[in-house]
C-alpha cells in the first residue's frame, strides 16, 4: 500500500515538473517569436538576447488570463466598493502639500521653465508625482521587462503588452537606464511619474539637456514629461481642473455624466454656488463644465472642466483626478474641501456589478461591469431610483440592490 501511495507521489511530482517545462519551453519560445518585432523597433540582437536571457514568467502578477485557474483581476478590483474619504484621505494630503511646498522651491527654476512653456502648473506636476511614487519615496516591487513579458504571454490585453515590452528593450538598448532601476508598477507603468514605455517614446522630454530622457532619475526629466503627457491629452493653459461648489437642494444627481456640459455660468444660474463665497471671472463662467458627485448627493460637489478629464486620461480614475487636483489646490491654500466626505457604507464589488448587470438588464446602463460605483453607475442608479419611486441619491446601496433583484 505503501509502496502504490510512493509511486503515486513520484509521478504526480514528475507530471508536474514535465508541466513545468512545458510552461516554461512555452514562455521561452513565445518570447523568441517577438525578436522580428523587437528588431523592427531598433532593439539589437545583443540587447534582445541579453534581456530575454532566463526569463520567466511572473504568474502571481493580478489581471492574468491563466489555464485551468480563475482569471485574476486587477488590484482596483477589490471586494469591497472604494469609497473616497478612503483614497482621498486628509493626513495623506496634509503630508504630500507640506513635501509639495519643499520641492516647489527646490526646483523653481525647472518647474518655472516647464510651467511657462507647457502651461501645465507646478503644482499639477507635483501633485502627480506626489500621487504616483511619492516623490520618489515609493520602491516599485516589480522588475518591468518580467512584468511586460507575462502580461504580453498571458495577460488581458496581450496586444498592448507585446508593444510595450518591444520598446522597454528599446529603452534598455539605449542605456537610459539600467534594468535593476527600470522598476515598475504590475501593470508595467515606470519611472518617477509612472509611463508605460510607449508613453515614454510619445511623451518624454530631456529637460535638463543631458541627451537622455531620464523620468527615473532626474526630476526636471519627469517632471517635464508628465506635463507634456497632460498638453499631449489637450491641456488648456489658464484653467482650473475642477470647482467646488454647493449644489442646490433638489439637485438631479442624474445629470453628473460627461456628455451633460453647460458653462459655468448656466450652473451657477440653476443654482449652483461656488464654495467660501469665490467669485468666478466672466471667462471662467464661459468654461464648459460637467457636474462630479463623486458620493451622490453626499459630500462635495465639483463642475469639472477640461483638464479634469485631461489628467483622467493619465490615470482614468475620479478619485485619483480628486486626489491630484485637491493635492495641487493645497501646497497653495491650507484649505480642505469645504463639504466633508460622508460616512458612506462600502458595499461589495459584487453587489455593484449585480446593480451593473441589473441596470444593464432594463436599458439604464451600458458601460462596462466592473463593480465599480463611477459616474455613468451613479446616473444610472439615480436613473432607476427616479423609476422605482426611491430616494434619488445616484449612490448604491442594499436598499437599490434589493429593489434591482426583486424587478427580475
Amino acid at each position: 500500500m505503501m509502496r502504490r501511495a510512493l509511486i503515486a507521489a513520484v509521478i504526480v511530482v514528475t507530471c508536474g515538473w514535465s508541466s513545468a517545462r512545458a510552461a516554461d519551453a512555452a514562455f521561452t519560445q513565445f518570447i523568441a517569436s517577438l525578436w522580428p518585432e523587437a528588431q523592427a523597433a531598433g532593439v539589437s540582437r545583443a540587447t534582445f538576447d541579453e534581456q530575454t536571457r532566463g526569463l520567466e514568467p511572473d504568474y502571481k502578477l493580478p489581471d492574468l488570463i491563466l489555464p485551468g485557474r480563475p482569471a485574476t483581476g486587477a488590484p482596483s478590483q477589490a471586494e469591497f466598493v472604494q469609497v473616497p474619504a478612503d483614497y482621498v484621505k486628509e493626513a495623506s494630503i496634509a503630508r504630500l502639500a507640506g513635501e509639495g511646498q519643499r520641492l516647489l522651491q527646490k526646483y523653481r527654476t525647472a518647474l518655472t521653465e516647464i510651467e511657462k512653456s507647457s502651461g501645465v502648473p507646478a503644482t499639477v506636476m507635483l501633485a502627480i508625482w506626489g500621487r504616483e511614487t511619492d516623490y520618489g519615496r515609493y520602491t516599485l516591487p516589480y522588475d518591468l521587462v518580467r512584468v511586460l513579458a507575462t502580461q504580453a504571454y498571458v495577460g488581458r490585453r496581450k496586444d498592448q503588452y507585446r508593444n510595450e515590452f518591444v520598446l522597454a528593450l528599446k529603452i534598455l538598448g539605449e542605456s537610459v537606464v539600467t534594468r535593476k532601476d527600470m522598476r515598475s508598477s504590475w501593470a508595467g507603468a515606470t519611472g518617477l511619474t509612472q509611463f508605460l514605455p510607449s508613453e515614454y517614446y510619445k511623451h518624454g522630454v530631456d529637460f535638463d539637456g543631458d541627451g537622455r530622457i531620464d523620468i527615473w532619475h532626474s526630476v526636471p526629466d519627469a517632471l517635464a514629461s508628465a506635463a507634456q503627457q497632460l498638453v499631449n491629452k489637450g491641456w488648456q493653459s489658464g484653467v482650473r481642473w475642477a470647482y467646488e461648489v454647493q449644489a442646490p437642494a433638489k439637485v438631479d444627481c442624474t445629470v453628473g455624466v460627461p456628455e451633460v456640459t453647460k458653462p459655468i455660468g448656466q450652473w451657477l444660474r440653476e443654482g449652483f454656488v461656488p464654495v467660501r463665497g469665490q467669485k468666478l471671472s466672466s471667462a471662467e463662467q464661459a468654461q464648459p463644465a460637467s457636474l462630479l458627485q463623486p458620493e451622490g448627493i453626499y459630500g462635495p460637489s465639483f463642475l469639472t472642466t477640461k483638464n479634469y478629464f485631461v489628467i483622467k486620461e493619465y490615470n482614468f480614475s475620479d478619485l485619483y483626478v480628486l486626489f491630484v487636483g485637491h493635492l495641487s489646490d493645497r501646497m497653495t491654500s491650507p484649505l480642505p474641501f469645504a463639504t466633508p466626505w460622508s460616512a458612506s457604507k462600502q458595499l461589495r464589488t459584487k453587489d455593484v456589478e449585480t446593480m451593473q448587470r441589473g441596470l444593464t438588464r432594463i436599458g439604464l446602463y451600458k458601460d462596462k461591469i466592473d463593480g465599480k460605483a463611477g459616474m455613468q453607475t451613479r446616473a444610472a442608479l439615480g436613473a432607476y431610483q427616479k423609476s422605482a419611486g426611491l430616494k434619488v441619491d445616484c449612490w448604491p446601496s442594499e436598499e437599490v440592490l434589493r429593489s434591482i433583484e426583486a424587478a427580475r
